[in-house]
Protein backbone atom coordinates (compact mmCIF):
# COMPACT_ATOMS: atom_id res chain seq x y z
CA UNK A 1 0.00 0.00 0.00
CA UNK A 2 1.31 3.23 -0.99
CA UNK A 3 1.14 6.24 1.21
CA UNK A 4 0.68 9.59 -0.38
CA UNK A 5 0.63 12.98 1.42
CA UNK A 6 -1.16 15.93 -0.95
CA UNK A 7 -0.31 19.25 -0.24
CA UNK A 8 -3.82 21.23 1.55
CA UNK A 9 -5.49 22.77 -1.49
CA UNK A 10 -5.19 19.90 -3.48
CA UNK A 11 -6.93 17.46 -0.16
CA UNK A 12 -9.37 19.97 0.13
CA UNK A 13 -10.21 19.73 -3.79
CA UNK A 14 -10.13 15.67 -3.35
CA UNK A 15 -12.27 16.06 0.38
CA UNK A 16 -9.81 14.17 1.88
CA UNK A 17 -8.07 14.70 5.27
CA UNK A 18 -4.67 13.33 5.73
CA UNK A 19 -2.63 10.72 3.95
CA UNK A 20 -4.09 9.26 1.27
CA UNK A 21 -3.35 5.35 0.98
CA UNK A 22 -3.20 3.60 -2.66
CA UNK A 23 -2.75 0.08 -3.89
CA UNK A 24 -0.70 0.75 -7.29
CA UNK A 25 -0.29 -2.48 -9.32
CA UNK A 26 3.08 -3.47 -10.75
CA UNK A 27 6.63 -1.40 -10.31
CA UNK A 28 5.96 1.21 -8.27
CA UNK A 29 6.76 4.95 -9.65
CA UNK A 30 5.83 8.44 -9.87
CA UNK A 31 3.48 7.56 -12.84
CA UNK A 32 2.12 4.67 -11.59
CA UNK A 33 1.01 6.27 -8.27
CA UNK A 34 0.03 9.78 -10.04
CA UNK A 35 -2.14 7.59 -12.27
CA UNK A 36 -3.83 5.32 -9.33
CA UNK A 37 -4.36 8.58 -7.25
CA UNK A 38 -5.87 10.46 -10.65
CA UNK A 39 -7.96 6.92 -10.85
CA UNK A 40 -9.40 6.95 -7.41
CA UNK A 41 -10.07 10.92 -7.43
CA UNK A 42 -10.85 12.17 -11.13
CA UNK A 43 -11.18 15.96 -9.91
CA UNK A 44 -6.92 16.08 -9.36
CA UNK A 45 -6.63 15.55 -13.43
CA UNK A 46 -4.98 18.26 -14.51
CA UNK A 47 -3.60 20.02 -10.86
CA UNK A 48 -0.67 17.95 -10.64
CA UNK A 49 0.15 16.70 -14.30
CA UNK A 50 -1.07 18.77 -17.54
CA UNK A 51 -3.93 17.19 -19.10
CA UNK A 52 -2.19 16.68 -22.57
CA UNK A 53 1.44 16.20 -22.17
CA UNK A 54 0.69 14.67 -18.44
CA UNK A 55 4.35 15.96 -17.28
CA UNK A 56 4.65 17.55 -14.25
CA UNK A 57 3.39 20.99 -13.63
CA UNK A 58 5.99 23.52 -12.68
CA UNK A 59 5.02 24.51 -8.80
CA UNK A 60 4.54 21.03 -8.13
CA UNK A 61 7.39 19.26 -6.88
CA UNK A 62 7.64 15.38 -5.37
CA UNK A 63 9.82 13.87 -2.64
CA UNK A 64 10.45 10.52 -1.99
CA UNK A 65 13.03 9.77 1.18
CA UNK A 66 13.68 13.10 1.82
CA UNK A 67 15.02 13.86 -1.50
CA UNK A 68 13.37 16.21 -4.49
CA UNK A 69 12.45 13.12 -7.55
CA UNK A 70 10.99 16.47 -9.10
CA UNK A 71 13.23 15.71 -12.27
CA UNK A 72 13.66 12.31 -12.26
CA UNK A 73 12.17 10.68 -15.08
CA UNK A 74 8.22 9.74 -14.20
CA UNK A 75 8.95 5.89 -14.99
CA UNK A 76 11.65 5.62 -12.32
CA UNK A 77 11.07 3.01 -9.60
CA UNK A 78 10.74 4.40 -6.38
CA UNK A 79 13.09 3.17 -3.62
CA UNK A 80 11.36 -0.13 -1.59
CA UNK A 81 10.57 2.33 1.64
CA UNK A 82 8.04 3.99 -0.42
CA UNK A 83 6.71 1.08 -2.22
CA UNK A 84 6.03 -0.97 1.11
CA UNK A 85 4.64 2.02 2.86
CA UNK A 86 6.81 2.85 5.15
CA UNK A 87 7.71 6.15 3.91
CA UNK A 88 5.07 8.28 1.94
CA UNK A 89 5.27 9.81 -1.05
CA UNK A 90 4.94 13.51 -1.02
CA UNK A 91 3.55 15.96 -3.59
CA UNK A 92 4.07 19.70 -2.54
CA UNK A 93 2.77 23.02 -4.06
CA UNK A 94 5.97 25.07 -4.97
CA UNK A 95 6.04 28.22 -2.33
CA UNK A 96 6.80 31.79 -3.82
CA UNK A 97 6.97 35.14 -2.69
CA UNK A 98 9.21 37.48 -2.23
Amino acid sequence: MIRVVLPYHLRNLAQVTGEVTLDVVGPVSMRSILDALEARYPVLQGTIRDHGSIKRRPLIRFFVCEQDWSYEEPETPLPEAVASGREPFFIIGAIAGG
